[in-house]
């Protein structure tokens, strides 16, 4: 059968557009069809626009800093509206340039919503075409709380939007989003209060780094509620009351809930081509990101494994290059992550908690306040830590919390994905004086943990 595409892509994010693009310049005959905007979620309401605006909120901190090193700087007022102005200008600039790398490598645009009728067949932009392969890369949507009065309530797709920023607000979550729009709001200025259910913020972290993060907010000002969960959210005239499940009340102009996103897969037809979703809506696929149909595939978030950009660029990209050329291999095993939180958060490998279910570890952990603040004088500690592996000395996790945390741990994910030792580590000089030569620097074991005995109760 002869179909109007070798390959189309519903969704045009950055897995999407690398998927597209790399299959177009090894000769298929590409469409890629984006209904809301170029760059995806990354590039418009994610990743790019809210660093920019983590960037923003540690001037003022900066101002305050300088007095340390002799300068007499005068506090100002931050304008909100020019930022979010500057913000708009910058993810204006970089989205359209998504699409013309599709066009330029000779791909099919829609700008389009894009709809499976069968498993080669879809409806687009009031058109019906045909593919012999289609991928699924639709991404996520935050999840809007379900609690009484939550219409009350902003996601993190509302924040970057807000024409002025109140002075009190309430943060509903503890993972990523939560925590970097907490700090933002707080480093602005505003009055933050953090509700989450959990002991400490940032599940499924290191347990050191969640107890250093909790130590963390408490210095930047930000008022956490550990467990806790909303009952409700009410209307008070102008605010927003937040009762808490311990009884509390908190009133705020502004309730911001980041509990977490879902797989973007509503309305895209996967029932009628024979697609399986998981209960949570995302989709299944195996390690060559293939769905339970034989041309059908899916990468990024929708699959809702590593929901990380960079993991849906490198599946497009492979992906790509299965289908249509030699292909590549790409370390997945140990992808490092960072929280743009006030300082930063970075991770690589395996937990402590992680790596001690499965063998003996040892541990080794520094905590120190960082140069620039023995100056400033500003409560700031760093904490940097690595898990190591007892049998074969092999560095299993690396974890860091502090200033320059992500672009000291990138750099630490090509050793451990290249399987280096602590004796590598060890033999390793460092540079000084800086924050990152502690990884190199370590040599006193902190403890050790080992997987419970065999038939110990747990």
């Amino acid at each position: 059968m002869a179909y109007d595409f070798d390959l189309f892509v519903i969704g045009g994010g950055s897995g999407g557009t690398r998927c597209g693009r790399i299959a177009a310049g090894l000769g298929a005959r590409v469409a890629v069809a984006e209904e809301r905007f170029w760059g995806g979620t990354c590039v418009n309401i994610g990743c790019v626009p809210k660093k920019l605006m983590v960037m923003a909120s540690e001037y003022g901190a900066a101002v305050e800093d300088a007095a340390g090193f002799g300068w007499s700087i005068e506090p100002g007022a931050h304008d909100w509206a020019s930022l979010i102005a500057a913000k708009d200008r910058e993810v204006g600039r970089l989205a359209p340039i998504y699409r013309r790398l599709l066009e330029g490598a000779g791909a099919t645009v829609f700008d389009a919503r894009a709809q499976l009728v069968d498993a080669h067949t879809l409806e687009v932009g009031g058109r019906r075409v045909s593919a012999e392969r289609i991928v699924i890369a639709t991404g996520g949507r935050p999840l809007r709380p379900e609690f009484p009065g939550a219409a009350l309530t902003v996601v993190s797709d509302d924040v970057f939007a807000l024409e002025s920023l109140p002075e009190r607000i309430v943060v509903l979550g503890s993972g990523y989003i939560a925590l970097e729009f907490a700090g933002i709001f707080a480093g602005l200025g505003r009055h933050v209060d953090l509700v989450y259910r959990q002991p400490l913020p940032l599940r499924g972290f290191d347990g050191d780094i969640r107890e250093a993060m909790a130590e963390a907010l408490k210095a930047q000002g930000i008022h956490q509620h550990p467990f806790n969960v909303v009952e409700r959210v009410e209307d008070a005239g102008g605010a927003r009351r937040v009762l808490l499940s311990d009884g509390s009340t908190i009133e705020a102009e502004l309730v911001f809930a980041a509990m977490g996103r879902g797989a973007y897969t509503q309305g895209l037809g996967l029932e009628a081509a024979g697609v399986g979703l998981r209960e949570n809506g995302s989709i299944p696929v195996d390690e060559q990101n293939a769905t339970n149909v034989a041309n059908i595939y899916a990468i990024g978030d929708v699959t809702d494994r590593l929901n990380l950009t960079p993991v849906a660029i490198a599946e497009g990209h492979a992906l790509a290059e299965r289908l249509f050329g030699a292909g590549r291999s790409w370390h997945l095993n140990a992808v490092a992550t960072a929280v743009f939180t006030t300082p930063p958060v970075a991770t690589v490998g395996l937990t402590e908690e992680d790596a001690a279910t499965r063998e003996a570890v040892d541990i080794y952990l520094s905590r120190f306040t960082p140069m620039r603040h023995t100056l400033s004088g500003r409560p700031r500690k760093t904490l940097m830590k690595l898990v190591v592996s007892q049998a074969t000395h092999k560095v299993l996790g690396a974890h860091m919390l502090g200033e320059d945390a992500p672009e000291i741990i990138q750099g630490l994910s090509v050793a451990l994905n290249a399987g280096a030792t602590k004796q590598d580590f060890d033999m390793t000089v460092g540079i000084h004086p800086t924050a990152a030569e502690e990884f190199v620097t370590m040599r006193t074991r902190a403890r050790e943990a080992r997987p419970p005995e065999a038939g110990a109760a747990p």
